[in-house]
């Protein structure tokens, strides 16, 4: 049985890797599945730590909750206010207001921590 040990190097990481193809599907309870769950969480800490992963746009965030819920920019006229200011947003020529933010925040359930970011510019056609 191959030892658990902490994620200090990409060699140590590959280690794990090949580890958790073989725990894979270990079931809950079992010696194997506890060793499975604690080689999940040192592989995700490991990850986390040495790539981790931008969050999204603030629009791109937007747009990706417009179509999980089908909504539509009219929908979206009593969080951010007029038709107007709701195509200015999606189009990235104005940036969110603390209260907009506040409001996609607790009718959207989008995070905070996504919408306070600025504003990318649109990607051109290439």
């Amino acid at each position: 049985m191959t030892e658990i040990r902490p994620i200090r190097s990409e060699g140590d990481y590959q280690q794990a890797m090949t580890l958790l193809e073989t725990l894979w599907g270990a079931e809950s309870g079992t010696p194997e599945g506890d060793r499975l769950d604690l080689l999940v969480t040192l592989i995700d800490i490991y990850e986390s730590a040495r790539h981790p992963v931008d969050l999204p746009d603030p629009v791109d965030a937007i747009l990706f909750r417009m179509e999980q819920q089908g909504l539509t920019r009219k929908d979206l006229e009593p969080v951010l206010g007029s038709r107007g200011r709701v195509a200015e947003i999606l189009n990235r020529k104005r940036p969110l207001s603390l209260e907009m933010i506040r409001r996609l925040n607790a009718e959207l359930d989008i995070p905070a921590e996504v919408l306070i970011q600025p504003i990318r510019p649109a990607k051109s056609a290439a």
